[in-house]
């Protein structure tokens, strides 16, 4: 049956081009794994099986910025741009956890975008999908207060414990802000008895305080 039957948001797929995407084989990327870095031609397109894969951008200063999280069943925009309009990357990608991926090969890519209709609803519906995402990104960086991103990126992070397991410079990596900031953010909570701070984690004490916080208007 192959892999295809395995991604549920490839449902729609015709079985032509089902059975074509079968042909490739998945791939194991290991924690940590940088997938593309800013100047690597884009060799394909990328679907997510199983895992998470973030995508950020650097600065000349040297801070970081998340710009999204591929997930099962989620597209990498930066591969659709590379593939469509011929741009290298400009951002990196890293495998958060183990994860699982399927590429397919440019060539193969153009043409089930030019002769699989089902394929090519697919892919521009994940890209505007992604577009949407970006949009709302931009709209917060701009004029939404880092406490607020702090705080959303918090409870959407949120295991079952109550905690997040992430350091300071991943935490504002993933809200686009410095590393300091999210220290003085996280110490003033602690104070409060919001959040409880420790090495590379962060329990949440107080999820109303900060739910009252991510929710503020924009």
């Amino acid at each position: 049956m192959g892999w295809v039957k395995d991604a549920p948001d490839l449902a729609t797929l015709d079985a032509e081009t089902a059975t074509r995407l079968n042909l490739l084989t998945p791939v194991d990327v290991p924690e940590g794994t940088v997938l593309f870095s800013p100047g690597d031609a884009v060799k394909g397109y990328v679907i997510v099986l199983q895992g998470r894969v973030s995508v950020s951008l650097t600065g000349a200063s040297g801070r970081e910025m998340l710009l999204y999280a591929v997930t099962p069943g989620q597209s990498c925009i930066q591969s659709t741009l590379g593939l469509m309009g011929g741009e290298d990357y400009t951002a990196e990608a890293v495998a958060e956890e183990y994860s699982r991926v399927i590429l397919l090969p440019k060539t193969l890519f153009l043409q089930l975008l030019d002769n699989s209709p089902s394929f090519r609803a697919l892919v521009f519906t994940a890209f505007a999908g992604r577009m949407q995402t970006m949009m709302h990104l931009l709209e917060k960086i701009a004029f939404q207060r880092v406490e607020c991103r702090l705080a959303a990126h918090l409870l959407g992070r949120i295991d079952q414990s109550g905690s997040i397991t992430a350091t300071q410079q991943e935490l504002a990596t993933a809200v686009g802000s410095a590393r300091e900031v999210i220290s003085r953010r996280l110490d003033a909570w602690s104070r409060r008895g919001w959040v409880k701070t420790a090495r590379g984690a962060v329990q949440i004490i107080d999820r109303d305080a900060l739910q009252a916080i991510a929710t503020e208007a924009v």
